[in-house]
């Protein structure tokens, strides 16, 4: 190699010798090198071993027979009744019942002894009956399929699995946007061209990687609502008249827009005195205004609550909360902030879209709440056709399936 050649000169001379393959290997590797230069190590959510720098330019399959599959769902642990968590086990669920075995290998930056998230986990998730084990640790050899389920999750498969086929990527959100430009950003992008199957979970992440990046996943499956857990309740059975609103609250997420919406209910409190505030997602405080704070509630007490109000705050800015369809199921008016990758998993017609600004959002609220023919329009939002989970889990374990079983079909 010549003496003192810049980069790009030297990534040529490597290309010269060995081909493209490892010349691409050498700009992953530098890649990394620059990263974690730049990055301090207590700032990474992973390992710096567990980063992975080898792109590829499409799926690596190789067909299996038919029959059951070995599938291993490699995510973070979770925290009491994360919505993120709840959707991926719904199918692992949905695996178990195809007659699929699954296990679930949890990735812990700090331990590789995993064992202490499981009671949590069988606590919050009564119905997952897969087997739990440390993806830092154990061996994927022993699986068909791997399926990650965050860009955390994707390098570590991609660091420590062996083999590049049947790799799988549900992607329930497009991660890059939950940093700012910068090393986050690109560890997170950069998992889209692992060459995994990508499966999308919903519209919002599909048009976002084309436009992003210029491509689209392979499979896009629809955005569920559990249909079972949150219904309309008629005001005999509670007894008592919808009042107030209730917030979707999770400080730490800055998608979620917490400041935006406590300063917009703080404006709304001063319009309504009258009206309850309700706060659910986690504990707050420092509020200005008098709120009932929930924290974090289980499904039949959210419905409950969801059933008692007019209407529901809940912002996003990347992909859709679980929230909105949640709140329209059991009659509250969603208000929500214009999004148009959210607008394309709702629809238009729903809820009430306001511009994110305070003054804007506690008008919308106002109007919600001031509104004629209340549980007219509650009982009209929640008769509405929700489409369920089994349909997003039909599909996803489907997916899996065709690209496993036949890839030439699957992935034209």
């Amino acid at each position: 190699m010549t003496p003192g050649a810049g980069p790009l000169q030297r990534v040529w001379n490597e290309a010269l010798l060995h081909g493209p393959s490892a010349a691409g290997e050498m700009v992953g590797r530098r890649l990394n090198r620059w990263l974690l230069d730049r990055l301090s190590t207590s700032d990474l959510p992973l390992r710096p071993e567990h980063i992975y720098h080898r792109a590829s330019s499409a799926p690596i399959f190789a067909p299996s027979s038919e029959g059951s599959l070995k599938i291993g769902w490699v995510c973070s642990p979770p925290g009491p009744g994360s919505g993120g968590h709840t959707t991926l086990f719904r199918m692992v669920a949905a695996a178990e019942k195809a007659n699929h075995f699954c296990k679930l290998y949890l990735y812990d930056k700090n331990s590789d002894d995993v064992s202490r998230h499981e009671a949590l986990i069988r606590k919050w998730w009564p119905d997952l009956g897969a087997p739990i084990g440390s993806a830092s640790v154990d061996s994927f050899g022993d699986v068909d399929v791997l399926v990650a389920s965050s860009w955390v999750s994707a390098h570590v498969i991609g660091s420590r699995s062996t083999t590049e086929s049947r790799r799988f990527y549900f992607i329930q959100d497009y991660e890059p946007y939950f940093y700012p430009r910068g090393s986050l950003y690109q560890l997170a992008e950069s998992t889209y061209h692992f060459g995994f199957v990508n499966i999308s979970l919903g519209e919002m992440v599909a048009e976002a990687m084309k436009h992003e990046l210029g491509k689209s996943p392979e499979f896009v499956v629809p955005f569920g609502c559990d249909t079972g857990a949150y219904r309309y309740i008629p005001r005999e059975e509670l007894g008592a008249s919808r009042r107030g609103v209730a917030f979707y609250a999770k400080k730490n997420v800055p998608r979620r827009g917490y400041e935006l919406g406590k300063l917009a209910l703080e404006e709304f409190h001063r319009r309504h005195p009258d009206q309850p505030i309700h706060v659910f997602g986690e504990k707050v405080s420092g509020w200005r205004v008098p709120i009932i704070n929930h924290g974090t509630i289980v499904p039949a007490e959210l419905n409950l609550l969801y059933n008692s109000v007019i209407a529901g705050l809940t912002l996003s800015f990347t992909n859709v909360t679980l929230t909105a369809a949640e709140m329209m199921a059991a009659g509250a008016v969603p208000v929500m902030n214009e999004f148009a990758g959210s607008k394309q998993v709702l629809g238009e017609e729903v809820g009430i879209w306001s511009q994110p600004t305070p003054e804007a959002l506690a008008s919308a609220l106002s109007g919600a709440v001031e509104a004629p023919d209340t549980e007219g329009r509650a009982l009209k939002l929640a008769s509405r056709a929700w489409r369920g989970w089994d349909e997003t889990s039909r599909a996803t374990i489907r997916a899996i399936e065709d690209a496993v079983r036949s890839p030439s079909r699957a992935l034209a």
